[in-house]
């Protein structure tokens, strides 16, 4: 029986994100641009839960299960104009009518969601009771915009109320502290986005813009990334993280699982995510794509995979958040997610390679073990690496994070500015 998830992609962020995330998973389950079956999966016959994220229409095409919530028609009418603008259910689009925005201020956008939150519960009930056996709600959305952090709060909120049996889990955009932000209320917006997370939601995805664009430059070797790069690199993690759910196995094949194996008290979830090995989907030139083949492409093991979701380099939260008491901070929990052919003898052969070796410091009080999920990959993606692996940590040194919003939020507060 399927355990359907609900998407719901708020704000600028939450719909660019989104929108790679159902591009991606058009591909992996061989969905054309339409929402059609392509001949090859048709005849492969499949053995991947679609239903989880789509719904079949009566004509046989697949509808993504998402809501998409904007409150400027920027990005939803770019959405709306793409190849992917019939893969969408347009009753399921919500833009505001004034179409003015939140101008980038909590308030504004919190205000606004209360004024059309039937329009938007409508929306979300209708494809929650089009489901046999809804399991929870996933949410895109950044913390420091007006619409994804306001608008979202109170979604957050509503949906807690309203549906309090199911889970939320979100991935969250923060925003990059190591650049001026064109958002001057930045540490307001994103502090009160941040009370609703620890209170309303079930699992965090914590996904910081400063970790994304240093791994861009560092290990994608791209110089200036842009916001399409970083956002290929968060649809590259929402994916990887639903695999379990998409191509189901023994363990970890519903949302329960995952969140259950990774959060130890419920106001301590909020997750880091590694990816490894990272590639980029497409180069646009011929130049990039030698480039790229010269640094990407090498030899994977599980081990190889397991120990380099461990290194800093790789997990998508700021350094500056790991590298400060480094001796001190520890793992709660962490579960891998490995995909590709992988004999569950080497898993074995590596988590205990791992704990020899005391790569990973776990806190006293907690079982010491990194938990494993084995998944398939798509059979319509050539990938150039038999195996990649997705890492969730439940890990101390995020509070590091949150210490540093807190500061911007303290300065900002101490001048009593805006």
């Amino acid at each position: 029986m399927p355990r359907e998830i609900i998407t719901l992609q708020v704000g600028q962020c939450g719909n660019q994100i989104g929108m790679e995330f159902w591009k991606k998973l058009c591909h992996e389950h061989g969905i054309s641009k339409t929402g059609m079956l392509e001949d090859f999966a048709m005849q492969s016959g499949g053995n991947d839960r679609k239903d989880v994220f789509f719904y079949q229409a009566d004509d046989e095409h697949y509808v993504p299960r998402a809501v998409l919530v904007d409150l400027e028609p920027r990005v939803i009418n770019a959405i709306q104009n793409s190849e992917y603008r019939n893969l969408y259910n347009h009753e399921n689009i919500f833009l505001s009518d004034h179409g003015g925005g939140a101008g980038n201020n909590w308030a504004n956008g919190y205000s606004q969601a209360e004024s059309v939150q039937e329009e938007l519960l409508d929306m979300i009930d209708r494809e929650a009771e089009g489901s046999d056996s809804l399991e929870g709600f996933v949410l895109s959305h950044s913390i420091a915009g007006g619409t994804g952090s306001g608008l979202g709060s109170y979604m957050l909120e509503a949906l807690n109320d309203r549906y309090s049996k199911k889970l939320i889990q979100t991935y969250s955009v923060f925003p990059n502290q190591n650049e001026t932000s064109d958002v001057v209320v930045q540490p307001y917006n994103s502090l009160l986005t941040l009370k609703r997370l620890t209170l309303n939601a079930d699992a965090v995805v914590v996904l910081d813009n400063t970790a994304l664009n240093r791994i861009a430059v560092d290990r994608l070797h791209i110089p200036n990334p842009t916001f399409a790069q970083t956002n290929s690199l968060v649809s590259t993690v929402m994916a990887a993280s639903t695999t379990t759910l998409r191509y189901p196995g023994y363990m970890n094949n519903d949302l329960v699982g995952l969140i259950a194996n990774l959060v130890p008290t419920p106001r301590c979830h909020f997750l880091m995510a590694g990816y490894t090995p990272l590639t980029l989907d497409e180069p646009s030139n011929k130049a990039d794509t030698a480039h790229m083949g010269m640094s990407t492409i090498r030899k994977t093991t599980v081990l190889d995979v397991m120990r380099r979701l461990l290194q800093s380099k790789n997990v998508m939260v700021s350094a500056h958040a790991r590298s400060k008491e480094t001796s001190n901070s520890k793992y709660i929990s962490i579960l891998n997610i490995i995909q590709g052919e992988v004999d569950p003898t080497q898993v074995h052969k590596s988590l205990q390679r791992i704990r020899e070796r005391k790569l990973a410091q776990f806190i006293e009080w907690g079982p010491a073990s990194i938990q494993v999920a084995l998944s398939r990959k798509s059979p319509y993606v050539k990938t150039q690496h038999r195996v990649s692996g997705l890492m969730l940590a439940n890990h101390t040194s995020i509070r590091h994070l949150f210490s540093r919003c807190l500061n911007q939020y303290d300065r900002l507060m101490r001048r009593r500015a805006f």
